[in-house]
């Protein structure tokens, strides 16, 4: 039996070479290596030479010959990590995300949310499965609240939970424009708001506040009020799920146009789909058509999320858990079906989300930045390792 080359979860060395790789940090650097320890990209070069350092080397011929292309780890913005769902009764509640999923979806940063249910699901849950996701070398977040207005917190307000709490960077889920959100007013979404955004200035923090668009044709016109009546920028906001229907996905638009960021889910099922869901890289492509800058769009899987299927009648007959995969799959379909830019499909995925959560060094290849990175088949765009925090995991 054969030693494997990769380095595992449990390799004490020191050093990694990755080895005359065509690389992408989301923008295209050529060919040549990345030297990573310590959990951070220490240098990017052709023909690095570590000497007599303790270095492990992954180069192409490690994967059968194939042509690698090292990129970021992807950075997902809406994940349930904890589980979501329950809308349907107890037993449709989803489980928590498995580290291995992600990895082997090449998602290496979560922002994990509550969604609807804040009554069996809580915040000190949601801080254990981030800390567990941790403990793989995922980078996994929390965010404050839920659904429900007042939103829902560990100290009593989203102030202290952003100042005392290091993993929780923003407020999330609060949902608009859906029958199962509080239906806030102005008044008291710009409260939640300014809050977010005091305690990200004190706590060094974005405090980013992620808002559950539902599929009422009132769209984004309360996030429209909050901004026209109160001295609140528009990045304070991420509206989710932007591309739920077409005329939503148009506010989106108008939003983002006006400096907003969007997010588009890519999480789906033909029967959201033929109830006029569209689909993540269409509205992509769409706004980047209109003119939205590429750091404008971010992309999520709102992973572990539950996706119904209903009968002829309405019935619920079952559901399916929304995968964390979907993500990368997107950057596929924009790349293989619609043509795009591998580096330009990669923005939505990698640097745009790691700059809306105030995650420097997330999100990119660059000297000092996390080492979260994904190697894929050049061509085929197939994930054959995912590198979390430094530690190689091989997923195909």
């Amino acid at each position: 039996m054969h030693a494997s080359p990769f380095p595992s979860a449990s390799d004490t060395a020191p050093l990694l070479l990755l080895r005359d790789m065509e690389r992408c940090a989301p923008d295209a650097l050529g060919r040549g290596d990345v030297l990573i320890g310590g959990g951070r990209i220490l240098a990017l070069d052709a023909g690095l030479n570590v000497g007599s350092l303790p270095c492990r080397v992954l180069d192409a011929a490690q994967f059968d010959g194939a042509d690698v292309i090292a990129v970021p780890g992807l950075v997902d913005s809406l994940v349930h990590i904890g589980g979501g769902g329950g809308e349907g009764g107890f037993a449709t509640r989803m489980p928590a995300l498995r580290a291995e999923d992600a990895l082997a979806g090449g998602v290496t940063t979560l922002i994990g949310a509550l969604g609807t249910d804040e009554v069996t699901r809580s915040h000190a849950d949601l801080l254990a499965c981030a800390r567990a996701l941790g403990a793989h070398g995922l980078s996994a977040y929390a965010l404050t609240g839920s659904y429900c207005v007042p939103p829902a917190t560990l100290t009593g307000t989203v102030r202290g939970d952003l100042v005392l709490i290091p993993d929780i960077l923003g407020v999330g889920e609060v949902a608009i424009a859906d029958h199962r959100g509080s239906h806030p007013t102005v008044a008291e979404l710009a409260r939640i708001a300014a809050d977010a955004r005091v305690g990200g200035m004190l706590a060094g923090k974005a405090g980013t506040v992620l808002v559950h668009v539902g599929d009422d044709a009132e769209g984004l016109g309360l996030l429209e009020a909050v901004c026209a009546r109160h001295p609140l920028p528009r990045t304070q906001w991420l509206p989710t799920h932007v591309n739920r229907n077409a005329p939503l996905l148009e506010h989106g638009l108008r939003w983002a146009q006006a400096g907003g960021t969007v997010d588009l889910t890519t999480s789906t099922t033909s029967e959201l789909l033929a109830a006029g869901e569209v689909p993540a890289a269409d509205a992509l492509l769409r706004l980047r058509r209109d003119g939205v800058a590429a750091g404008r769009i971010t992309l999520s899987s709102d992973g572990q999320a539950s996706l119904p299927h209903f009968d002829a009648n309405g019935r619920l007959l079952s559901v399916e858990v929304a995968p964390i995969a979907s993500l990368l799959a997107c950057v596929r379909s924009l790349v293989h079906d619609h043509g795009l830019a591998i580096g330009d499909a990669l923005e939505a995925a990698t640097r745009a989300p790691a700059d809306v959560w105030g995650l420097p060094r997330k999100g990119r290849l660059a000297v000092g930045a996390d080492a979260d990175v994904l190697l894929l088949d050049r061509d085929s765009l197939r994930l054959r390792a995912t590198i979390a925090g430094g530690r190689v995991h091989r997923v195909g």
